[in-house]
């Protein structure tokens, strides 16, 4: 596994190896050790979900305060999506920009979004799964979110607005400077 970090450090890029033939392929998509080590801390995650999309679904910008905040592991595992985090913890040198990287099922990279960051996506092909390992549980009543087209934050989503399908949820979620965020000094790993 190559482990790249992105222009925010704290998110990492992580390509696994694929060994493949005329048969197919494998891939090792998660070891816990080597993730452990690159980082420097211990990730436990403890719950896995997947969704399926089609075009021009945007989910996001998505995020649990403590103490059901939760580090995020994704990928695609069919299709192609444009994966965003976005920095919102208060006092930090990135606060309020975020990184986008294209996951695909072909290039198998996957996206490790921490605590503190808001996390969606939307999806650029006909449709795509979509898989997350989370380290904490879903508690709706921790649940936030910000609005995924908030100026201060600058994301081109590269479906044209009119194509877009969102959640109501995600039509009514505050700009990042009325959201409830976190603060950077806080340790979100204890």
């Amino acid at each position: 596994m190559n482990f790249i970090r992105c222009e925010i450090p704290d998110v990492v890029i992580i390509e696994p190896v694929v060994h493949g033939d005329d048969r197919g392929y494998f891939v090792e998509t998660f070891r816990q050790d080597k993730l452990e080590d690159f980082l420097g801390f211990k990730v436990n995650f403890c719950q896995d979900n997947e969704s399926k999309s089609t075009y021009g679904v945007l989910r996001g910008l998505h995020y649990q305060m403590p103490p059901f905040s939760q580090t995020k592991l994704v990928r695609a595992i069919e299709g192609r999506v444009l994966d965003i985090a976005v920095d919102i913890r208060k006092g930090s040198p990135t606060f309020g920009q975020h990184v986008s990287v294209e996951l695909t099922g072909e290039n198998k990279r996957q996206l490790f979004v921490p605590r503190g960051f808001a996390h969606g996506f939307i999806v650029l092909s006909d449709y795509a799964t979509f898989a997350y390992k989370v380290d904490n549980y879903y508690a709706p009543e921790c649940d936030r979110g910000i609005s995924f087209d908030d100026p201060s934050i600058g994301i081109e989503w590269v479906a044209q607005r009119e194509k877009l399908k969102l959640s109501q949820k995600d039509t009514t979620q505050p700009l990042l400077k009325d959201a409830e965020v976190f603060n950077f000094e806080d340790n979100l790993y204890v």
